[in-house]
C-alpha cells in the first residue's frame, strides 16, 4: 500500500475533484465517516457543510484540508467493506480518530485506490498538527496496515504502483477544472521533489509531463506583473487549452514563491553533480553515434533526461540535464564547459570519427578486401592445431556476447555496497 497526503486550504476544490469523477462514472463515494446520513443519501451540500462547519471553528489555521490517496498493488483484490475498514484504521493511526471524512473509490487507474477527504480541525476548534504527518505517522500506519490486512508491501511495488504520469489532456475531452487538477497534481510533486535553480530548469522537468510554466512574452502584462501561467502541451510541444494562473492554485506556485526554491535548489543539488557528470561522461565516451537524440536515449536508460533547447531554425544552443535518480536539474554550462551543447556535440563528433578509425584498423587487421567486397582471413604461422586454435579465438571474440551491466536498465541495477573504512 502507498499513502499519498496532500494538505491545502481549499475544501471545495478537493471535493469537486472527487465529485466530478463520480459524475463521469469513474469514482464512487463508498463511505461517510461520522456523518449523520449514509454516503449514498448525502447531497453535495451535505458533504461540504459537515466539514466546512468544523473549519469555521478555527479561522487562524489556513491549511485545514487533508486529501489522502491510498494506493494498492494489483494483487490486493479488496472489496468495499475492506476498503472502508482500511481507511478507518488508517485515519485512527495517523491521529484523525472521530474526524468526519468522505471515502471515494476511484476506478480510473490500473491499480485499485481510494481517496479520503477530511479536515484537521476538531470539534473543539483545535487543529491537529500536520508536521511530518507523512514521514512519521503515515509511514508507521502504512506498515502496520500492510501486516494486519496481509497487503503487498509498498517497498515491493512502489516503483510500479505510484509514478507521475504525463498530463496528456485533450481540450475536446477535458474541461478547465480537469486540466487544473491534472496540472496541480504534477506541480505539487515536481516543485517540492526536485532541486533546480531557475525557471528554465523547472520547465525542463515539467516538460517530461507536457507542462510549461510561461512567464509571458517580453513586454506582456504577465511579464510586467511578474506573473506565471501554466500550460498543457501537446505531443509537438504546442500549448493546448486555456492556461491556468499560478495564483489560481491553492498552493500558489507563483514566480515570487519559486524564487526561494531556486536559491535552495542551487545549493542542494551540488552534492549530486559528480554522479551526474560521471554518468554523462560514460554515455558520451561509449557512444558509437554522432547525434544528440541518440545520446538522449542512452542517458534515459540511466535515469537521466536530456532536454534540448533549440532555436526556431533548429539549432541546439543549450542542454539541460534532469537526473530522476537524485531529483536534481542542471543546465549544461552549470555542470562545466564540457557539458555545454557545443562541447557535447563536438565530443560526439570526435567519438564517431574515432569509432570509424577503429573500424578501419580492425578491418585491416582481419584481412584485406578482395573483389566482390569479401575479406580474406589473415594467414597464421605454426602447425594446423595452432592455426585452428588462433582462428577459434578470433571467431569467439567476434561473436560471443558481451557481459556486464551495460544493457541493464538503471532501475533494476543493485546498488554497490560501500566498503567500510
Amino acid at each position: 500500500m502507498v499513502a499519498v497526503i496532500h494538505s491545502g486550504s481549499s475544501l471545495r476544490e478537493a471535493l469537486n475533484y472527487n465529485e466530478n469523477k463520480v459524475k463521469r462514472g469513474v469514482a464512487e463515494c463508498i463511505d461517510a465517516g461520522y456523518y449523520v446520513k449514509d454516503a449514498g443519501d448525502l447531497s453535495y451540500r451535505d458533504k461540504f457543510s459537515r466539514l466546512k462547519k468544523l473549519m469555521d471553528l478555527n479561522s487562524r489555521t489556513k491549511v485545514n484540508t487533508l486529501h489522502i490517496s491510498l494506493n494498492f498493488a494489483a494483487e490486493d483484490k479488496l472489496d468495499k467493506a475492506s476498503l472502508r475498514q482500511i481507511a478507518g484504521v488508517y485515519l485512527d493511526k495517523i491521529g484523525f480518530a472521530s474526524q468526519p471524512y468522505l471515502l471515494y473509490e476511484h476506478r480510473d487507474a490500473a491499480h485499485q485506490h481510494v481517496h479520503i477527504l477530511t479536515t484537521n480541525i476538531r470539534a473543539d476548534g483545535k487543529a491537529i498538527n500536520l508536521h511530518n504527518i507523512g514521514k512519521i505517522r503515515s509511514e508507521a500506519a502504512r506498515k502496520e496496515i500492510e501486516s494486519e490486512f496481509s497487503l503487498v508491501r509498498a517497498e515491493d511495488h512502489k516503483r510500479q504502483v505510484f509514478q507521475l504520469k504525463p498530463a496528456v489532456l485533450s481540450p475536446l475531452q477535458y474541461g478547465r477544472a480537469e486540466t487544473k487538477q491534472a496540472i496541480g497534481n504534477v506541480l505539487q510533486t515536481v516543485i517540492k521533489g526536485y532541486h533546480y535553480s531557475s525557471l528554465v530548469e523547472l520547465n525542463a522537468v515539467l516538460a517530461q509531463y507536457n507542462i510549461y510554466a510561461d512567464p509571458g512574452a517580453e513586454g506582456s502584462r504577465v511579464r510586467q506583473g511578474a506573473g506565471l501561467l501554466f500550460r498543457v502541451l501537446d505531443g509537438n510541444g504546442q500549448s493546448v487549452g486555456v492556461p491556468i494562473k499560478a495564483s489560481d492554485f491553492h498552493f500558489k506556485p507563483t514566480l515570487k514563491s519559486l524564487q526561494s526554491r531556486f536559491l535552495a535548489g542551487k545549493i542542494a543539488r551540488e552534492k549530486h553533480a559528480a554522479r551526474l557528470k560521471n554518468t554523462i561522461d560514460k554515455a558520451v565516451s561509449s557512444a558509437n553515434f554522432g547525434d544528440l537524440p541518440a545520446l538522449q536515449e542512452t542517458l534515459k536508460s540511466e535515469g537521466v533526461a536530456l532536454v534540448l533547447r533549440t532555436s526556431k531554425t533548429g539549432l541546439t544552443y543549450g542542454l539541460t540535464y534532469v537526473d530522476h535518480r537524485t531529483k536534481v536539474v542542471f543546465n549544461g554550462s552549470d555542470l562545466g564547459k564540457a557539458y555545454s551543447a557545443k562541447a557535447v556535440q563536438q565530443a560526439l563528433a570526435s567519438q564517431i570519427m574515432d569509432s570509424r578509425q577503429r573500424m578501419q584498423h580492425q578491418s585491416a587487421a582481419l584481412g584485406t578486401p578482395t573483389i566482390g567486397g569479401q575479406f580474406s582471413l589473415p594467414t597464421f604461422s605454426g602447425t594446423a592445431p595452432e592455426r585452428k586454435h588462433e582462428t577459434d579465438d578470433l571467431l569467439a571474440s567476434l561473436f560471443n556476447p558481451e557481459t556486464g551491466e551495460q544493457g541493464v536498465p538503471w532501475q533494476l541495477r543493485k546498488p554497490r555496497r560501500r566498503r567500510g573504512r
